[in-house]
């Protein structure tokens, strides 16, 4: 499992972590049951504190893609389906949201920003 964190980027370390394991499972490179790295090897492995891992694992854990269990380590949870449509549609809320807010400061209308999606969603029929 490979994750990569930048530092130039606005997101916290944390969060980078989440997000990557987050699109590792919801495309299908983890899949159900298999394991993932021990808080401290991943730390180790990122040069990062465990306590930021910690948080990284707390947030997949409360969002039911991963399970911890004492002894045993984390592993990829049953995945709900609901749970991968649900972060697929928030994802896709924060890119409509920022083509809102391009859309409003340069002046581009409602009616084109929702005629440009019509055209990039039927794009592939």
């Amino acid at each position: 499992m490979e994750i990569i964190i930048s530092s130039n980027s606005s997101k916290p370390i944390y969060e980078q972590i989440t997000s990557q394991i987050k699109a590792m499972i919801m495309e299908g490179t983890l899949q159900t049951g298999d394991p993932i790295p021990s808080m401290r090897s991943l730390a180790k492995s990122l040069h990062i504190s465990v306590i930021t891992v910690q948080k990284a694992y707390e947030d997949l854990q409360r969002d039911g893609f991963i399970e911890t269990t004492v002894g045993r380590g984390s592993f990829v949870s049953a995945c709900n389906r609901d749970f991968i449509l649900e972060e697929q549609q928030r994802q896709a809320e924060e890119c409509l949201q920022q083509a809102a807010e391009i859309g409003r400061s340069s002046g581009i209308s409602c009616e084109k920003l929702v005629e440009l999606l019509r055209l990039f969603y039927n794009e592939e029929e």
